[in-house]
């Protein structure tokens, strides 16, 4: 029997209501305000991802093993890398990592820096 249930990944950001709606370009759903400083994301399948205000957010580097390494990043399955790569970046992502255009998956940081992945499906 398990301990616990989950419940959200909650990501530090310094514009919680930005990084809400940049993710709910991505993954669609619905996008719900707390308080000033928490917002909420209830993705399609019952996925919930939280964006808390931490206005002095240094953002991860990626890759780095030595500073403000990526310390988790989100992977996200998608039917075509291209096509979804050029909408993550109309929509404010930056490419980390995309150079193997033959790898199953493209490295990138959201609007505030963290890295994510677009994974072949």
């Amino acid at each position: 029997m398990p301990i616990a249930t989950y419940a959200l990944v909650a990501i530090d950001c310094p514009d919680p209501r930005a990084l809400a709606d940049f993710y709910r370009e991505v993954l669609g759903g619905e996008v719900k305000q707390n308080d000033d400083d928490w917002w909420d994301l209830y993705a399609p399948g019952g996925h919930r991802i939280a964006f808390q205000r931490a206005a002095d957010l240094t953002p991860p580097e990626w890759p780095s093993a030595t500073r403000n390494s990526q310390q988790l990043h989100l992977d996200f399955d998608v039917p075509d890398l291209d096509e979804a790569e050029a909408r993550v970046l109309a929509l404010g992502a930056r490419a980390l990592d995309t150079e193997d255009r033959d790898r199953a998956f493209r490295v990138y940081a959201d609007p505030a820096g963290h890295p994510f992945c677009l994974c072949r499906a």
